[in-house]
């Protein structure tokens, strides 16, 4: 008798494996060594590590408190207006009249008040909004025209320049104002914009306090709020960001008038400090401010940097002028100086950026 023959089932083969998922930069979480090198203000922080090292051997009266209150206060009174300008860059534009803008808010705060014998804090108002319109008008005059922020603010600079001098000739007769010490309202605004205080025995200016704050806002607006978001978007490309219903006009007019605000700051710590004002003076503080925020990370091209970055760049400012004070040598090097560490910022900054984004 046959039997049927059961098959007995075949033994279920495992499936060949697939390829492996391959990791690209894209996806691959990078190290944090190459995390930190891509925040723009990682270079100038090493930079301004390296010149305070520097001058601490180099210039021994920097290890004292008082000096290193000096050169905090020489760097705040760039760093203020490096903060706003540095914005700026972010968003795709500069202004070359941010230096003589200092002088403009200064005088008509001064002149005003004096010559009309006022409380000086209607100077102080009338200044803010004379520093905001010239900020608007640099703004309105950019996105109307279509011009380049160099021509527009080139502009700007020279109007004021002539204006600020032949205005305070006119006026006072002389080309700086008159003091206004002895005016209502003086000791309350220097306690504002220039008062001093005590910090272990040495004397620290208000200003510096006011730029860590100023840092500190600046750095939160960019990183956390819907403006800072748009400062990137029309610094990396306006077209683009006006088509994502970004506020392009609003956005590159309130830059500007940002750095209205400060140069209003600076001026009225200037006036306060000094109880007078120099009508010529201002011509190429603007160029400190634009190198000051590209040495912290800004780049000329718009749409990278950060608020950071520009106070390290400030300090290395400050540190460098009062260092080479400190040290005995000839001052007429520190411009030369502010060159070699204006184009080795920029070089740092680029192979940091190539460092970072390698895979």
């Amino acid at each position: 008798m046959s039997m049927a023959q059961q098959a007995e089932p075949a033994a279920a083969t495992p499936p060949a494996p697939g390829p492996e998922k391959q990791k690209d930069g894209r996806t691959a979480r990078r190290p944090l060594a190459l995390r930190l090198l891509a925040r723009p203000e990682v270079g100038v922080f090493l930079g301004a590590v390296a010149v305070l090292v520097f001058f601490l051997f180099a210039a021994p009266p920097v290890r004292d408190g008082s000096s290193m209150a000096n050169i905090l206060y020489q760097s705040s009174t760039i760093g203020i207006m490096a903060l706003p300008v540095a914005l700026l860059m972010i968003g795709g534009e500069f202004d070359l009249s941010a230096g003589v803008a200092v002088v403009t808010s200064a005088l008509t705060a001064s002149m005003l008040s004096y010559q009309l014998t006022l409380n000086v804090w209607m100077g102080v108002i009338v200044a803010l909004v004379v520093s905001l319109a010239i900020g608007f008008f640099n703004g309105w005059m950019l996105v109307k025209t279509g011009l380049p922020s160099f021509l527009v603010t080139l502009g700007t600079f020279l109007i004021l320049q002539g204006v600020n001098l032949a205005v305070t000739k006119l006026v006072t007769g002389n080309v700086a104002t008159d003091s206004i010490a002895d005016m209502d309202g003086f000791d309350q605004a220097k306690a504002l914009f220039a008062s001093s205080f005590e910090v272990g025995g040495v004397q620290v200016k208000i200003t510096v306090v006011w730029w860590l704050v100023f840092a500190a806002l600046a750095t939160w607006v960019l990183l956390r709020t819907k403006y800072g978001n748009w400062i990137f978007a029309v610094g990396g490309n306006k077209e683009s960001a006006r088509a994502v219903g970004v506020p392009v006009t609003f956005t590159k007019i309130s830059l500007f008038m940002l750095v209205g605000l400060g140069a209003w700051f600076v001026g009225m710590h200037n006036l306060f400090s000094f109880n007078t004002v120099q009508s010529g003076e201002g011509v190429g503080q603007e160029l400190i401010y634009i190198a000051a925020a590209v040495i912290g990370g800004c780049l000329l091209t718009g749409g990278y940097g950060s608020a950071i970055g520009p106070v390290f760049g400030a300090f290395m400012f400050g540190m460098v002028q009062q260092g080479i004070v400190y040290a005995g040598w000839n001052p007429d090097w520190f411009k030369a100086f502010l060159g070699v560490m204006l184009l080795g910022a920029v070089l740092i900054n680029l192979w940091v950026q190539r460092t970072a984004t390698r895979r």
